[in-house]
């Protein structure tokens, strides 16, 4: 297989903060895989990097990490994905960003070759997609918070970012200004246990349904204090990355949310599903700030979630591609081979 990739820059419409900070720029990497048989048909396969530096990852580690995948693909068979994935793996570890566009090529192409859409491969009904939320970041004063909401008028489920000197306050404006929604909360492990069992009554008086990562990653202990006096459910973001960190979250939470870009493989993912499902969790799959192209590799196994949190391209002033979408908040999927993207 032959490998390209290309840095592209996207913006948001406003600046994405959250408890960590915040920026408009953002930096992607776009993959496309060609085996020999694209010379016959054309067909080549898509995937996105979308790095963090939370994770270690930039645009830069994520092209180094491909340069070092490149050769190693020569002689790779593009139908054997789990050899593949495997052997990417095993010869550099971590780089999730990178080896997560990686395997939504791989499959991509796949599910091109085979003329259906990758939910079709997996045995999906895209009629059963969940509903996805939409971010409200932090806003850098009331009057700004109240007119990004506003926007969001089209979302039945808002998740609102905390981890700010004024949370409480927040939260009430948003419910203030959408009264029908359905709340969640991210603080992005910015509170305390003692910060987020003060918060508690707040996100109750204010209907809130679902908190997410209230405390610092390695704090599973804590999880599981705040859960057991939490009146909405606890999910763990930051706190799970790959599959096998879910059985020690058994009791610290109530679910989990997946990320491609955290994970490392859309067969990680599915592994993650197919684990939290056995330990009785709830299921989410969230997105970083990303084009529809990453969007695509999660909205293709959104029929196995409980919960989607994959506004990430709809958040960008500069989509470069055209894909599933969430239209009134719902992930929408058509029939196109392989993920449905096209470069706008």
């Amino acid at each position: 297989m032959q490998l390209t990739a290309e840095i592209l820059t996207v913006h948001t419409r406003h600046p994405f903060v959250i408890a960590r900070g915040g920026t408009r720029e953002f930096r992607v990497v776009w993959v496309r895989l060609r085996d020999a048989q694209s010379a016959e048909d054309g067909l080549e396969g898509w995937g996105e990097a979308a790095p963090s530096r939370f994770y270690g990852e930039t645009a830069e580690t994520v092209m180094a990490a491909l340069a070092h995948f490149a050769p190693l693909l020569h002689d790779a068979d593009a139908w054997s994905i789990d050899a593949v994935e495997r052997m990417l793996e095993k010869s550099l570890r971590h780089n999730a960003a990178a080896r997560c566009a990686m395997s939504a090529a791989l499959h991509d192409l796949a599910a091109k070759r085979l003329g259906i859409p990758l939910y079709r491969l997996w045995g999906l009904d895209a009629s059963s997609t969940p509903l996805s939320s939409f971010t409200i970041g932090i806003a850098p004063d009331d009057a700004t918070l109240r007119v990004r909401v506003r926007e969001a008028a089209d979302y039945p489920i808002l998740k609102v970012k905390l981890g700010t000197s004024h949370d409480a306050d927040i939260i009430r404006t948003v419910r203030e200004e959408a009264p029908q929604a359905v709340l969640r909360v991210d603080a992005n492990a910015a509170w305390t246990v003692k910060r987020a069992l003060g918060m508690l009554d707040v996100l109750s008086e204010c209907g809130v349904d679902l908190l997410e990562q209230p405390l610092p990653p390695h704090d599973i202990a804590g999880l599981r204090f705040v859960r057991e006096r939490a009146p909405m459910d606890l999910v763990a973001d930051e706190s799970c990355v790959v599959a096998t960190d879910i059985p020690k979250l058994h009791g610290a939470v109530d679910g989990v949310n997946i990320k491609l870009a955290k994970c490392g493989s859309l067969r990680e993912a599915l592994r993650m599903i197919a684990v939290a499902r056995a330990h009785e969790m709830r299921v989410m799959c969230g997105c970083m700030i990303e084009s529809s192209l990453s969007i695509a590799a999660a909205a293709h196994f959104s029929p196995l979630l409980d919960d989607a949190d994959l506004d990430g391209a709809t958040l960008l002033a500069d989509d470069p591609f055209v894909g599933p979408t969430i239209p009134r908040g719902r992930v929408t999927l058509d029939a196109t081979p392989g993920l449905g993207v096209r470069r706008r």
